[in-house]
Protein backbone atom coordinates (compact mmCIF):
# COMPACT_ATOMS: atom_id res chain seq x y z
CA UNK A 1 0.00 0.00 0.00
CA UNK A 2 1.20 3.50 -0.90
CA UNK A 3 0.87 6.18 1.76
CA UNK A 4 -0.42 8.86 -0.62
CA UNK A 5 -1.32 8.90 -4.30
CA UNK A 6 -1.25 12.38 -5.84
CA UNK A 7 -3.34 12.58 -9.02
CA UNK A 8 -1.92 15.32 -11.23
CA UNK A 9 1.68 16.20 -11.98
CA UNK A 10 1.38 19.97 -12.28
CA UNK A 11 2.90 22.48 -9.86
CA UNK A 12 0.30 21.81 -7.15
CA UNK A 13 0.83 18.05 -7.27
CA UNK A 14 4.61 18.21 -7.42
CA UNK A 15 4.81 20.69 -4.56
CA UNK A 16 2.57 18.47 -2.46
CA UNK A 17 4.60 15.36 -3.29
CA UNK A 18 7.81 17.08 -2.23
CA UNK A 19 6.27 18.34 1.02
CA UNK A 20 5.10 14.84 1.88
CA UNK A 21 8.49 13.34 1.09
CA UNK A 22 10.16 15.79 3.49
CA UNK A 23 8.25 13.95 6.24
CA UNK A 24 9.18 10.50 4.95
CA UNK A 25 5.77 9.77 3.39
CA UNK A 26 5.70 7.23 0.54
CA UNK A 27 4.26 9.16 -2.45
CA UNK A 28 3.20 8.15 -5.94
CA UNK A 29 2.32 10.88 -8.45
CA UNK A 30 0.15 9.75 -11.37
CA UNK A 31 -0.14 12.10 -14.34
CA UNK A 32 -2.28 11.43 -17.41
CA UNK A 33 0.03 13.27 -19.85
CA UNK A 34 2.99 11.28 -21.07
CA UNK A 35 5.11 14.43 -21.48
CA UNK A 36 5.15 17.73 -19.57
CA UNK A 37 2.81 20.34 -21.03
CA UNK A 38 4.31 23.05 -23.22
CA UNK A 39 1.57 25.55 -22.40
CA UNK A 40 2.56 28.76 -20.61
CA UNK A 41 -0.45 30.03 -18.72
CA UNK A 42 1.52 31.37 -15.77
CA UNK A 43 4.39 33.80 -16.13
CA UNK A 44 5.60 34.23 -12.60
CA UNK A 45 5.68 33.56 -8.89
CA UNK A 46 4.37 36.09 -6.39
CA UNK A 47 6.02 37.07 -3.11
CA UNK A 48 4.46 34.41 -0.90
CA UNK A 49 5.46 31.69 -3.34
CA UNK A 50 8.98 33.15 -3.38
CA UNK A 51 8.99 32.89 0.42
CA UNK A 52 7.77 29.28 0.21
CA UNK A 53 10.66 28.44 -2.10
CA UNK A 54 13.11 30.08 0.31
CA UNK A 55 11.64 28.16 3.25
CA UNK A 56 12.46 24.93 1.44
CA UNK A 57 15.89 25.88 0.10
CA UNK A 58 14.74 26.16 -3.52
CA UNK A 59 14.97 29.88 -4.10
CA UNK A 60 18.45 30.00 -5.64
CA UNK A 61 17.58 27.54 -8.42
CA UNK A 62 14.42 29.47 -9.28
CA UNK A 63 16.22 32.82 -9.26
CA UNK A 64 18.85 31.36 -11.58
CA UNK A 65 16.15 30.37 -14.07
CA UNK A 66 13.95 33.48 -13.83
CA UNK A 67 13.99 37.26 -13.65
CA UNK A 68 13.24 39.46 -10.65
CA UNK A 69 10.55 42.12 -10.98
CA UNK A 70 9.41 44.59 -8.29
CA UNK A 71 6.32 43.36 -6.46
CA UNK A 72 2.98 45.09 -6.71
CA UNK A 73 1.76 48.38 -8.03
CA UNK A 74 -0.31 46.94 -10.91
CA UNK A 75 -3.75 45.95 -9.57
CA UNK A 76 -6.07 45.40 -12.57
CA UNK A 77 -3.31 46.69 -14.81
CA UNK A 78 -3.30 50.10 -13.08
CA UNK A 79 0.40 51.09 -12.98
CA UNK A 80 1.55 52.47 -9.64
CA UNK A 81 4.89 52.58 -7.79
CA UNK A 82 5.74 49.67 -5.53
CA UNK A 83 4.18 50.47 -2.13
CA UNK A 84 6.35 51.20 0.86
CA UNK A 85 6.80 49.04 3.98
CA UNK A 86 5.87 45.70 2.41
CA UNK A 87 5.98 42.99 5.07
CA UNK A 88 8.53 40.75 3.39
CA UNK A 89 12.26 40.28 2.97
CA UNK A 90 11.54 39.34 -0.67
CA UNK A 91 9.75 42.35 -2.23
CA UNK A 92 9.84 40.95 -5.75
CA UNK A 93 8.22 38.38 -8.00
CA UNK A 94 10.07 35.90 -10.19
CA UNK A 95 9.18 36.08 -13.85
CA UNK A 96 9.42 32.72 -15.59
CA UNK A 97 7.23 30.70 -17.94
CA UNK A 98 5.20 27.93 -16.34
CA UNK A 99 7.12 25.26 -18.23
CA UNK A 100 10.21 26.12 -16.18
CA UNK A 101 8.27 26.30 -12.91
CA UNK A 102 6.78 22.87 -13.67
CA UNK A 103 10.18 21.39 -14.49
CA UNK A 104 11.89 22.72 -11.37
CA UNK A 105 9.12 21.52 -9.06
CA UNK A 106 9.09 18.09 -10.71
CA UNK A 107 12.86 17.87 -10.25
CA UNK A 108 12.41 18.86 -6.59
CA UNK A 109 9.77 16.17 -6.03
CA UNK A 110 11.91 13.52 -7.72
CA UNK A 111 14.99 14.52 -5.74
CA UNK A 112 12.93 14.23 -2.55
CA UNK A 113 12.06 10.66 -3.50
CA UNK A 114 8.57 10.87 -4.98
CA UNK A 115 7.74 8.25 -7.61
CA UNK A 116 6.24 9.74 -10.77
CA UNK A 117 4.22 7.77 -13.34
CA UNK A 118 3.28 9.58 -16.54
CA UNK A 119 0.71 8.50 -19.10
CA UNK A 120 -1.40 7.21 -16.26
CA UNK A 121 -4.95 8.59 -15.90
CA UNK A 122 -7.24 7.96 -12.94
CA UNK A 123 -10.61 6.54 -14.05
CA UNK A 124 -12.15 5.41 -10.78
CA UNK A 125 -11.88 5.69 -7.00
CA UNK A 126 -13.42 3.96 -4.02
CA UNK A 127 -12.61 4.19 -0.34
CA UNK A 128 -13.17 2.45 2.94
CA UNK A 129 -12.06 2.97 6.53
CA UNK A 130 -8.51 1.80 5.77
CA UNK A 131 -7.67 3.43 2.45
CA UNK A 132 -8.48 4.34 -1.12
CA UNK A 133 -8.46 2.15 -4.23
CA UNK A 134 -7.40 4.10 -7.30
CA UNK A 135 -8.32 2.61 -10.68
CA UNK A 136 -6.07 3.61 -13.59
CA UNK A 137 -6.71 3.73 -17.32
CA UNK A 138 -4.33 0.82 -17.95
CA UNK A 139 -6.73 -1.40 -15.94
CA UNK A 140 -4.42 -1.58 -12.93
CA UNK A 141 -5.23 -0.45 -9.41
CA UNK A 142 -3.23 1.24 -6.68
CA UNK A 143 -4.13 1.01 -3.02
CA UNK A 144 -3.28 4.06 -0.90
CA UNK A 145 -3.99 5.38 2.56
CA UNK A 146 -4.93 8.76 1.06
CA UNK A 147 -5.56 10.23 -2.40
CA UNK A 148 -5.19 13.90 -3.31
CA UNK A 149 -6.69 15.20 -6.54
CA UNK A 150 -4.46 17.91 -8.01
CA UNK A 151 -5.84 17.25 -11.47
CA UNK A 152 -6.99 20.69 -12.58
CA UNK A 153 -10.21 22.57 -13.17
CA UNK A 154 -11.83 19.61 -14.94
CA UNK A 155 -10.78 17.33 -12.08
CA UNK A 156 -11.72 13.71 -12.57
CA UNK A 157 -11.35 13.12 -8.83
CA UNK A 158 -13.78 15.91 -7.94
CA UNK A 159 -16.33 14.60 -10.44
CA UNK A 160 -16.00 11.02 -9.23
CA UNK A 161 -16.67 12.22 -5.68
CA UNK A 162 -19.71 14.21 -6.81
CA UNK A 163 -18.41 17.39 -5.18
CA UNK A 164 -20.22 20.48 -6.44
CA UNK A 165 -18.29 23.19 -8.27
CA UNK A 166 -20.63 26.20 -8.25
CA UNK A 167 -19.84 29.61 -9.63
CA UNK A 168 -20.13 31.64 -12.81
CA UNK A 169 -19.83 30.17 -16.28
CA UNK A 170 -17.44 31.75 -18.73
CA UNK A 171 -18.53 35.03 -20.33
CA UNK A 172 -15.29 35.87 -22.14
CA UNK A 173 -12.59 33.75 -23.74
CA UNK A 174 -9.06 34.52 -24.87
CA UNK A 175 -6.74 32.84 -27.33
CA UNK A 176 -3.19 32.38 -26.17
CA UNK A 177 0.00 31.23 -27.85
CA UNK A 178 3.72 31.56 -28.36
CA UNK A 179 5.11 32.11 -31.84
CA UNK A 180 7.57 34.07 -33.94
CA UNK A 181 6.86 37.34 -35.76
CA UNK A 182 8.42 39.24 -38.67
CA UNK A 183 7.18 42.71 -37.67
CA UNK A 184 9.76 45.00 -36.05
CA UNK A 185 9.62 44.86 -32.22
CA UNK A 186 9.22 48.62 -31.87
CA UNK A 187 6.22 48.63 -34.22
CA UNK A 188 4.60 45.75 -32.31
CA UNK A 189 5.15 47.58 -29.01
CA UNK A 190 3.66 50.81 -30.36
CA UNK A 191 0.59 49.04 -31.74
CA UNK A 192 0.01 47.09 -28.53
CA UNK A 193 0.33 50.22 -26.38
CA UNK A 194 -2.36 51.94 -28.45
CA UNK A 195 -4.74 48.97 -28.40
CA UNK A 196 -4.36 48.48 -24.64
CA UNK A 197 -5.67 51.98 -24.00
CA UNK A 198 -9.12 50.45 -24.50
CA UNK A 199 -8.52 46.66 -24.62
CA UNK A 200 -6.62 45.44 -21.56
CA UNK A 201 -7.32 41.83 -22.53
CA UNK A 202 -5.04 42.18 -25.56
CA UNK A 203 -1.28 41.70 -25.47
CA UNK A 204 1.73 40.79 -27.59
CA UNK A 205 5.08 40.69 -25.82
CA UNK A 206 8.53 39.14 -26.20
CA UNK A 207 9.15 35.87 -24.39
CA UNK A 208 12.91 36.31 -24.05
CA UNK A 209 13.68 33.24 -26.17
CA UNK A 210 13.17 34.80 -29.58
CA UNK A 211 9.41 34.38 -29.61
CA UNK A 212 6.32 36.40 -28.85
CA UNK A 213 3.52 35.59 -26.41
CA UNK A 214 0.15 36.57 -27.86
CA UNK A 215 -3.14 36.91 -26.01
CA UNK A 216 -6.23 38.15 -27.83
CA UNK A 217 -9.97 38.02 -27.07
CA UNK A 218 -11.78 35.23 -28.90
CA UNK A 219 -14.85 35.85 -31.05
CA UNK A 220 -17.01 33.86 -28.62
CA UNK A 221 -16.86 31.43 -25.73
CA UNK A 222 -16.36 27.91 -27.07
CA UNK A 223 -18.79 25.18 -26.04
CA UNK A 224 -17.86 22.24 -23.81
CA UNK A 225 -14.20 21.26 -23.64
CA UNK A 226 -12.87 22.78 -26.87
CA UNK A 227 -9.64 21.89 -28.59
CA UNK A 228 -6.85 24.47 -28.72
CA UNK A 229 -7.46 27.22 -31.28
CA UNK A 230 -6.08 26.95 -34.77
CA UNK A 231 -3.25 29.25 -35.75
CA UNK A 232 -5.47 30.78 -38.42
CA UNK A 233 -8.12 31.58 -35.79
CA UNK A 234 -5.57 33.44 -33.70
CA UNK A 235 -4.19 35.32 -36.71
CA UNK A 236 -7.67 36.47 -37.68
CA UNK A 237 -8.36 37.78 -34.17
CA UNK A 238 -5.09 39.72 -34.26
CA UNK A 239 -6.24 41.37 -37.46
CA UNK A 240 -9.57 42.32 -35.88
CA UNK A 241 -7.89 44.21 -33.04
CA UNK A 242 -4.64 45.40 -34.61
CA UNK A 243 -5.43 45.50 -38.29
CA UNK A 244 -2.45 43.21 -38.83
CA UNK A 245 -1.20 39.84 -37.61
CA UNK A 246 2.33 41.26 -37.14
CA UNK A 247 3.65 38.57 -39.45
CA UNK A 248 3.29 35.85 -36.84
CA UNK A 249 4.42 32.38 -37.85
CA UNK A 250 5.86 29.11 -36.52
CA UNK A 251 3.57 28.68 -33.49
CA UNK A 252 5.22 26.82 -30.61
CA UNK A 253 1.98 26.16 -28.76
CA UNK A 254 -1.62 27.41 -28.76
CA UNK A 255 -4.26 27.40 -26.04
CA UNK A 256 -7.42 29.13 -24.88
CA UNK A 257 -8.70 30.20 -21.47
CA UNK A 258 -11.80 31.91 -20.14
CA UNK A 259 -13.14 33.77 -17.13
CA UNK A 260 -15.13 30.93 -15.54
CA UNK A 261 -15.05 31.40 -11.76
CA UNK A 262 -15.85 28.45 -9.50
CA UNK A 263 -15.15 27.20 -5.98
CA UNK A 264 -15.71 23.62 -4.81
CA UNK A 265 -18.30 22.95 -2.12
CA UNK A 266 -15.71 21.08 -0.08
CA UNK A 267 -12.06 20.10 -0.19
CA UNK A 268 -12.29 16.67 1.41
CA UNK A 269 -14.36 13.49 1.28
CA UNK A 270 -13.02 11.00 3.79
CA UNK A 271 -9.54 9.90 2.74
CA UNK A 272 -9.67 11.84 -0.52
CA UNK A 273 -8.71 15.51 -0.70
CA UNK A 274 -8.51 18.11 -3.48
CA UNK A 275 -6.07 20.96 -4.09
CA UNK A 276 -5.22 23.63 -6.65
CA UNK A 277 -7.43 24.16 -9.70
CA UNK A 278 -9.41 21.05 -8.75
CA UNK A 279 -11.14 23.21 -6.12
CA UNK A 280 -10.88 26.73 -7.54
CA UNK A 281 -10.76 28.26 -11.01
CA UNK A 282 -10.81 31.93 -11.95
CA UNK A 283 -9.55 34.32 -14.63
CA UNK A 284 -5.78 34.88 -14.66
CA UNK A 285 -6.06 38.53 -13.64
CA UNK A 286 -3.33 39.17 -11.10
CA UNK A 287 -1.59 35.91 -11.96
CA UNK A 288 -2.62 34.12 -8.76
CA UNK A 289 -3.81 30.71 -9.97
CA UNK A 290 -0.57 28.74 -9.97
CA UNK A 291 0.56 30.49 -6.80
CA UNK A 292 -2.69 29.64 -5.03
CA UNK A 293 -2.21 25.95 -5.86
CA UNK A 294 1.38 25.86 -4.63
CA UNK A 295 0.30 27.50 -1.40
CA UNK A 296 -2.56 24.99 -0.99
CA UNK A 297 0.04 22.23 -1.09
CA UNK A 298 2.27 24.04 1.37
CA UNK A 299 -0.63 24.15 3.83
CA UNK A 300 -1.78 20.57 3.24
CA UNK A 301 1.51 18.71 2.99
CA UNK A 302 2.62 18.67 6.62
CA UNK A 303 -0.93 18.05 7.87
CA UNK A 304 -1.43 15.04 5.63
CA UNK A 305 2.03 13.76 6.61
CA UNK A 306 1.00 14.06 10.26
CA UNK A 307 -2.11 11.98 9.56
CA UNK A 308 -0.01 9.34 7.82
CA UNK A 309 2.52 9.43 10.65
CA UNK A 310 -0.17 8.91 13.28
CA UNK A 311 0.54 12.02 15.35
CA UNK A 312 -1.99 14.45 13.86
CA UNK A 313 -4.50 15.97 16.30
CA UNK A 314 -8.07 14.96 15.47
CA UNK A 315 -8.99 18.16 13.63
CA UNK A 316 -5.65 18.93 11.97
CA UNK A 317 -6.49 17.57 8.52
CA UNK A 318 -9.84 19.36 8.55
CA UNK A 319 -8.02 22.65 9.15
CA UNK A 320 -6.74 22.48 5.57
CA UNK A 321 -10.17 23.29 4.14
CA UNK A 322 -11.03 25.62 7.02
CA UNK A 323 -7.97 27.73 6.29
CA UNK A 324 -7.58 27.49 2.53
CA UNK A 325 -11.14 27.68 1.23
CA UNK A 326 -11.66 31.26 2.50
CA UNK A 327 -8.34 32.22 0.89
CA UNK A 328 -9.53 30.86 -2.44
CA UNK A 329 -12.88 32.67 -2.05
CA UNK A 330 -10.94 35.89 -1.50
CA UNK A 331 -8.87 35.33 -4.63
CA UNK A 332 -12.02 34.70 -6.66
CA UNK A 333 -13.49 37.97 -5.42
CA UNK A 334 -10.24 39.76 -6.23
CA UNK A 335 -10.30 38.50 -9.81
CA UNK A 336 -13.99 39.38 -10.15
CA UNK A 337 -13.19 42.93 -9.05
CA UNK A 338 -10.32 43.22 -11.50
CA UNK A 339 -12.50 41.87 -14.29
CA UNK A 340 -14.91 44.74 -13.67
CA UNK A 341 -12.06 47.26 -13.70
CA UNK A 342 -10.75 46.17 -17.11
CA UNK A 343 -14.18 46.34 -18.74
CA UNK A 344 -14.50 48.91 -21.53
CA UNK A 345 -18.01 49.93 -20.44
CA UNK A 346 -18.42 53.53 -19.13
CA UNK A 347 -19.47 52.54 -15.61
CA UNK A 348 -16.54 50.19 -14.91
CA UNK A 349 -14.18 52.71 -16.51
CA UNK A 350 -15.40 55.36 -14.05
CA UNK A 351 -14.72 52.95 -11.18
CA UNK A 352 -11.29 52.25 -12.67
CA UNK A 353 -10.45 55.96 -12.67
CA UNK A 354 -11.54 56.18 -9.04
CA UNK A 355 -9.39 53.16 -8.12
CA UNK A 356 -6.42 54.75 -9.86
CA UNK A 357 -6.82 57.80 -7.62
CA UNK A 358 -7.28 55.72 -4.47
CA UNK A 359 -4.13 53.74 -5.25
CA UNK A 360 -2.13 56.94 -4.98
CA UNK A 361 -2.57 56.48 -1.23
CA UNK A 362 0.23 54.16 -0.15
CA UNK A 363 -1.97 52.28 2.35
CA UNK A 364 -4.47 51.41 -0.39
CA UNK A 365 -1.74 50.43 -2.83
CA UNK A 366 -0.08 48.25 -0.19
CA UNK A 367 -3.38 46.59 0.82
CA UNK A 368 -4.16 45.58 -2.77
CA UNK A 369 -0.57 44.50 -3.40
CA UNK A 370 -0.52 42.28 -0.30
CA UNK A 371 -3.78 40.68 -1.40
CA UNK A 372 -2.20 39.65 -4.70
CA UNK A 373 1.15 38.74 -3.11
CA UNK A 374 -0.72 36.55 -0.53
CA UNK A 375 1.36 37.97 2.32
CA UNK A 376 -1.67 39.49 4.05
CA UNK A 377 -3.30 36.12 4.85
CA UNK A 378 -4.20 35.56 8.50
CA UNK A 379 -5.69 32.24 9.56
CA UNK A 380 -8.10 32.31 12.50
CA UNK A 381 -6.24 30.77 15.42
CA UNK A 382 -8.40 32.50 18.02
CA UNK A 383 -7.84 35.74 19.94
CA UNK A 384 -4.32 37.08 20.23
CA UNK A 385 -1.82 39.55 18.80
CA UNK A 386 -2.07 40.60 15.15
CA UNK A 387 0.88 38.36 14.29
CA UNK A 388 -0.96 35.22 15.44
CA UNK A 389 -2.14 33.22 12.43
CA UNK A 390 -0.01 35.16 9.95
CA UNK A 391 3.07 33.80 8.22
CA UNK A 392 6.30 35.22 9.67
CA UNK A 393 8.55 37.04 7.26
CA UNK A 394 12.15 35.93 6.88
CA UNK A 395 13.98 37.42 9.88
CA UNK A 396 17.64 38.22 10.24
CA UNK A 397 18.72 36.41 13.38
CA UNK A 398 21.93 36.89 15.27
CA UNK A 399 23.25 33.65 13.73
CA UNK A 400 21.69 33.65 10.27
CA UNK A 401 18.28 33.84 8.58
CA UNK A 402 15.05 32.33 9.83
CA UNK A 403 14.08 30.70 6.53
CA UNK A 404 17.41 28.90 6.33
CA UNK A 405 16.29 26.95 9.41
CA UNK A 406 13.02 25.74 7.83
CA UNK A 407 14.27 23.65 4.91
CA UNK A 408 13.23 20.33 6.49
CA UNK A 409 9.58 21.27 6.84
CA UNK A 410 9.38 20.90 10.62
CA UNK A 411 7.79 23.09 13.24
CA UNK A 412 10.06 25.69 14.80
CA UNK A 413 10.11 27.45 18.17
CA UNK A 414 12.09 30.70 17.99
CA UNK A 415 12.86 31.52 21.61
CA UNK A 416 14.38 34.91 22.41
CA UNK A 417 14.17 34.28 26.18
CA UNK A 418 16.41 31.23 26.35
CA UNK A 419 14.04 29.59 28.85
CA UNK A 420 11.67 27.46 26.78
CA UNK A 421 11.89 23.81 25.69
CA UNK A 422 10.11 21.46 23.27
CA UNK A 423 10.75 18.27 25.24
CA UNK A 424 8.40 15.57 23.96
CA UNK A 425 8.02 17.22 20.55
CA UNK A 426 11.66 17.37 19.46
CA UNK A 427 10.93 14.83 16.73
CA UNK A 428 8.53 17.32 15.14
CA UNK A 429 9.63 20.77 16.30
CA UNK A 430 13.06 22.42 16.24
CA UNK A 431 14.11 24.70 19.08
CA UNK A 432 16.05 27.78 17.97
CA UNK A 433 17.35 29.96 20.77
CA UNK A 434 18.34 33.19 19.09
CA UNK A 435 17.32 36.84 18.82
CA UNK A 436 16.23 39.21 16.08
CA UNK A 437 15.81 42.97 16.16
CA UNK A 438 12.89 42.49 13.76
CA UNK A 439 10.75 40.38 16.13
CA UNK A 440 8.81 42.12 18.91
CA UNK A 441 7.81 39.00 20.83
CA UNK A 442 9.54 36.87 23.47
CA UNK A 443 9.01 33.64 21.51
CA UNK A 444 6.98 32.35 18.57
CA UNK A 445 5.94 28.84 17.59
CA UNK A 446 5.86 28.36 13.83
CA UNK A 447 4.03 25.61 12.00
CA UNK A 448 5.91 23.90 9.14
CA UNK A 449 4.20 26.32 6.73
CA UNK A 450 5.65 29.30 8.59
CA UNK A 451 2.43 30.56 10.18
CA UNK A 452 2.63 31.74 13.79
CA UNK A 453 0.76 29.30 16.02
CA UNK A 454 1.66 30.80 19.42
CA UNK A 455 3.30 33.90 20.90
CA UNK A 456 4.47 34.21 24.49
CA UNK A 457 6.97 33.15 27.14
CA UNK A 458 5.01 30.70 29.33
CA UNK A 459 6.02 27.05 29.07
CA UNK A 460 2.59 25.74 30.11
CA UNK A 461 0.66 27.61 27.41
CA UNK A 462 3.37 26.68 24.91
CA UNK A 463 2.75 23.00 25.72
CA UNK A 464 -0.97 23.46 25.09
CA UNK A 465 -0.27 24.87 21.63
CA UNK A 466 2.30 22.19 20.84
CA UNK A 467 -0.42 19.62 21.54
CA UNK A 468 -2.92 21.53 19.40
CA UNK A 469 -0.72 21.59 16.31
CA UNK A 470 1.76 18.75 16.78
CA UNK A 471 -0.21 16.16 18.72
CA UNK A 472 0.67 14.31 21.88
CA UNK A 473 4.28 14.40 23.09
CA UNK A 474 6.43 11.42 22.23
CA UNK A 475 6.83 10.51 25.90
CA UNK A 476 3.02 10.25 26.26
CA UNK A 477 2.78 12.75 29.11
Amino acid sequence: MVDVVVAGGGPTGMMLAAELRLQGVDVLVVEQDEQPKKLVRSLGLHVRSVEVLDQRGLLDRFLAAGTRYPAGGAFAGIPKPVPQRLDTAHPYMIGMPQTITDRLLEEHAAEAGARIRRGCAVVGVSQDDDGVTVALADETEVRARYLVGCDGGRSTIRKLLGIGFPGEAAQTEWLLGEMEATEAPERIAAAVAEIRKTQLGFGVGPTGNGGWRVVVPAARVADGYPAPPTFEELRERLKVFAGTDFGVHSPRWLSRFNDATRLADRYRAGRILLAGDAVHVHPPLGGQGLNLGIQDSFNLGWKLAAAVGGWAPDDLLDSYEIERRPVAAGVLDLTRAQAVLISTEPGPQAVRRLFAQLMDFDDVNRFLTERIMATGIRYDFGPGPELLGRRLRDLQLRRGRLYELMHQGRGLLLDQTGTLVVDGWADRVDLVTDTSEELDAPAVLLRPDGHVAWIGDDQRTLADHLRRWFGAPADGR
